[in-house]
């Protein structure tokens, strides 16, 4: 486990936790088991006094944790059978973005997501979740696909944004993440987006402009990084924190803003405490917005679609 800066006093009960229990594997004492059963206690207090009141800065490093569930992991956990499909059929295929065909209780469902990679090497691999322009369009493809078999569309979004390389530029990045939007406003199925991590910019937003958007409780989603952001308001990329209080990009915040539909609670402690909980957690929330969606017509969804993305956003008209 490995331990953010605010739970450093939680790191040394949980350590000192571990400890009795492996002395407890080869001694069943009972003052031993009553000292690990005041301390788990002690541990459980702890953790709600330390994740009760975070910050927004706090809540980014949670979304940006080396631990947090990617998309790869919920899936595994919530679908019965998932086949992966490669490649947009123009340039390549962007290992970044991962797609394919799943179920979920028995419901046929296109899946999209992004994925940061853990280790060194699967991070290279993937871009550290940073979408080329094929990556957004093996996304439309499969939302076609989607339309074509007339299935629901799951997207699980985590990126720090879409990759912004010259070769990206060249092959038209802009565009494509234009036409992905595009596309998941106009495709006749209903569509479900969870930020399960880092909603960054435009790349999240490629794969996110759905009839419900959910994130998970220490997601954040914002138009620029705290730390960009931080460069461009105080030309110092260090004023991150004060940047992210700015920006208000937490769940909380977005779910009062408008923009997204629901929060999906974690696991105390955050989701990559316990990878199955959040599974079931996101799956339960898909099946709930998938029932409610589905009883529409398609002329219906799209209705619906155009004005909740309409009315978002406030503005001021000045008098002449």
């Amino acid at each position: 486990m490995r331990y953010l800066d605010f739970e450093q006093p939680l790191a040394n009960l949980e350590m000192e936790l571990d400890k009795l229990k492996k002395q407890a594997e080869n001694n069943k004492d009972e003052l031993l088991i009553r000292q690990i059963k005041e301390l788990e206690n002690k541990v459980n207090q702890m953790r709600k006094r330390v994740f009760s009141n975070l910050t927004r800065w706090q809540k980014v490093q949670l979304a940006r944790h080396p631990d947090r569930p990617y998309p790869l992991d919920i899936i595994q956990r919530i679908c019965e059978d998932f086949v992966e499909l490669h490649g947009d059929r123009l340039f390549g295929d962007d290992k970044a973005i991962v797609a394919g065909l799943g179920k979920i209780e028995n419901h046929g469902v296109v899946i999209v997501g992004i994925q940061k990679g853990r280790e060194t090497e699967e991070k290279i691999l993937r871009n550290f979740g940073m979408a080329h322009p094929e990556g957004y369009r093996k996304a439309m493809r499969m939302f076609s696909l989607a339309e074509k078999l007339k299935l629901p569309i799951l997207t699980l979004v985590d990126t720090p944004g879409a990759y912004p390389g010259i070769g990206a530029e060249e092959r038209g990045q802009f565009s494509a993440i234009a036409y992905s939007i595009k596309r998941m406003l106009e495709v006749k199925v209903p569509t479900i987006a969870i930020i399960t991590g880092e909603g960054g910019s435009g790349g999240a937003l490629a794969i996110a402009t759905a009839d419900r958007v959910y994130m998970l409780e220490y997601a954040i989603y914002s138009v620029i990084s705290p730390e960009g952001a931080a460069s461009i308001l105080f030309r110092d990329a260090s004023k991150n924190k004060e940047a992210a209080e700015s920006l208000k990009l937490t769940a909380d915040d977005l779910l009062r803003f408008g923009i997204i539909d629901g929060i999906i609670k974690e696991p105390l402690g955050g989701a990559h405490r316990d990878y199955d909980e959040t599974a079931r957690r996101i799956k339960k929330a898909f099946i709930r917005a998938f029932r409610e969606l589905r009883r529409k017509t398609i002329r219906g969804l799209i209705s619906s679609r155009y004005k909740k993305y309409r009315k978002m956003g406030k503005f001021i008209i000045a008098e002449s």
